[in-house]
């Protein structure tokens, strides 16, 4: 229950302050032709889910090795030479 109370819906404005990025911006993702941000629109009004917004968001994180392993594969390269 608490799940679904939590899965709320954000107007513009709102989503701007929760994901961090401006207005102009999430306008931008909404109407791209690959790969928009999934939304409703309600007259003029338009609503993202948060649960689709996370879902969308979390394909464009990026992957970086761990620190300890670069740090060894450095210091291993180095020794090599």
């Amino acid at each position: 229950m608490l799940k679904v109370m939590e899965d709320r819906y954000f107007d513009l404005k709102r989503l701007s302050t929760y994901s961090s990025l401006s207005v102009r911006t999430l306008r931008e993702y909404l109407s791209r032709p690959d790969d928009p941000i999934p939304s409703f629109r309600i007259g003029r009004k338009i609503l993202v889910k948060r649960s689709e917004f996370d879902e969308w968001i979390h394909k464009y994180r990026t992957k970086t090795e761990n620190l300890d392993q670069l740090v060894d594969s450095l210091l291993g390269d180095l020794k090599d030479s």
